[in-house]
């Protein structure tokens, strides 16, 4: 089988594609073989050795991948060779074939073909994660989502929609955020407008009627969030869900005293390896969204195996205007 070996941390293009040997499943374990892998702003940390974890060298990158069991363990119940399934891995997706427990591995329905399938997986998760068991939402819920037009943000913001919140979907491109969410009932909120602190604070205000966000969901950090700690209502949760703006932000302890507001954080991999039940939940509710037409990826372009490196790049260089997904075809 091929995969993508991280033999030691570095830049997209110092890590090859290698013939590797063939996983065999052990008790609980099924083998699939993936026909599309999801390519996530984790998996570039992962590969340049700068995510919050380490893994013993060499691996296999890749978090999502969809595709069809090939042989099951011992004692595996839920799945047969020839099931078709989204798996949620550490690592592991960015091969032809993919080793992982049987409670990682969700079914996909018949209609959402492999390359779609991916969106229900790392993004979405984080998204529905950090509305509905960090964030507290509630229909009718002001929901301001930052980077709006990333993978986690523009699944949030769909979902949050989609379940009945007044959604803010913020971006440093309104014109291609309005593109990626045509047809999804949201305001837009203008990243690069001047004078951030206080721009985005009013932006808020005039778009939720002078009340605030109850929920805001995080992907960026940096001047963003410390600019939209400022536009939370009175109890409002901000929940943090990355850094890709670079800086990570503090939190004034005496800020969340005088307005009564919650900082909090989410890590969407310890739920997948503690809690999978509720992963399995999630999956259900995400796939109940895209049956009804409330939840669709946004696919910038699929690249073979081989082409790793050149989609870590484009997400490097903050050119991924979608998701990048890697085909096994």
């Amino acid at each position: 089988m091929l995969a993508v070996q991280i033999r030691k941390p570095g830049p997209p293009a110092s890590h090859q594609l290698e013939e590797v040997t063939q996983p065999v499943p052990g008790p609980l374990q099924v083998v699939i073989d993936v026909k599309a892998a999801a390519v996530n702003y984790p998996d570039l940390l992962v590969a340049t050795g700068l995510y919050q974890t380490r893994t013993p060298y060499p691996f296999t990158p890749g978090k999502d991948g969809a595709g069809v069991i090939r042989s099951v363990g011992a004692g595996v119940k839920r799945f047969k060779p020839g099931d078709r399934v989204l798996v949620h891995l550490e690592h592991g997706t960015f091969a032809t074939q993919a080793l992982s427990r049987e409670d990682q591995c969700m079914p996909l329905p018949a209609g959402l073909d492999d390359v779609n399938a991916v969106s229900l997986g790392l993004a979405a998760q984080t998204a529905w994660f950090a509305l509905m068991e960090r964030g507290g939402f509630e229909p009718g819920n002001v929901v301001l989502v930052n980077g709006a037009t990333g993978a986690v943000g523009h699944a949030a913001v769909q979902i949050a929609a989609a379940m009945g919140g007044v959604v803010l979907a913020a971006a440093s491109s309104v014109p291609r955020a309005r593109q990626m969410l045509e047809g999804v009932n949201c305001h837009f909120i203008d990243l690069s407008a001047p004078d951030l602190r206080d721009s985005l604070r009013e932006q808020v205000l005039a778009a939720s009627g002078g009340k605030g966000a109850d929920v805001i969901i995080d992907p960026l950090g940096a001047d963003v969030f410390d600019a939209s700690m400022r536009a939370l209502a009175w109890c409002g949760r901000i929940v943090s869900v990355g850094f890709a703006a670079g800086r990570i932000p503090q939190v004034k302890a005496n800020y969340l005293l005088v307005k009564n507001i919650a900082a909090l954080g989410l890590q969407w991999t310890d739920y997948r390896d503690r809690q999978p039940w509720l992963v399995a939940k999630a999956h259900e509710a995400l796939t109940g969204l895209w049956e009804r037409g409330h939840l669709r990826s946004h696919v910038m372009c699929t690249l073979p195996l081989a082409g790793f490196a050149q989609a870590l790049e484009l997400i490097e260089s903050r050119k991924a205007t979608g998701r990048i997904v890697l085909t096994m075809d």
